[in-house]
């Protein structure tokens, strides 16, 4: 899709700061943080959206009650923008349970590739629907904190919020 083609809206007040929702036609393509590591720039984010936009209206609502612990999972349609293997390693995120987490080890063996752990980090990392596509759920083999477009202080409240709702630590 033509950054055209596209519409944003911005989410001002969320615990990791202001959130730019991108969505094209019937489908969003982007939830990016300040600062996040590969954001495409703001051209990519398309014209401001029009007030009322019910999309963009239903995105940032159910972004709202996950913050609020109401909500454990999505129900927008996605169109994330990507090469074949990165669409795999997004497809795999989606199935992470709320509150659960993956090595990246574990979603290269579930995608066939037991040695594809590095690829997998940078697909992760190349992920432009955060928090719903929830690529703060991949960890290291250890369990510990690595690597995050958005920094790893907010993947650590995001897996913190998580664990509250569920109520079991995850950290």
């Amino acid at each position: 899709m033509t950054a055209d083609s596209r519409r944003h809206s911005v989410l001002q007040d969320t615990p990791v700061g202001p959130l730019t929702l991108v969505v094209t036609g019937d489908a969003l393509v982007g939830v990016w943080m300040e600062g996040q590591r590969h954001h495409p720039g703001t051209a990519a984010h398309g014209a401001p959206a029009p007030a009322g936009d019910v999309l963009l209206g239903r995105v940032a609502r159910q972004l709202e009650e996950y913050f609020a612990g109401e909500r454990t999972e999505f129900d927008v349609p996605l169109a994330p923008e990507g090469t074949p293997f990165q669409q795999r390693v997004w497809a795999e995120l989606v199935r992470i349970p709320f509150a659960e987490t993956r090595s990246y080890g574990q979603i290269a063996r579930q995608l066939g590739s037991s040695g594809g752990s590095r690829a997998v980090g940078l697909a992760n990392g190349r992920n432009p629907i955060g928090i719903i596509v929830p690529c703060h759920r991949v960890v290291g083999a250890a369990g510990s904190l690595t690597g995050y477009g958005g920094g790893l202080e907010r993947k650590r409240l995001l897996l913190d919020l998580e664990s509250r709702v569920a109520g079991h630590q995850l950290f």
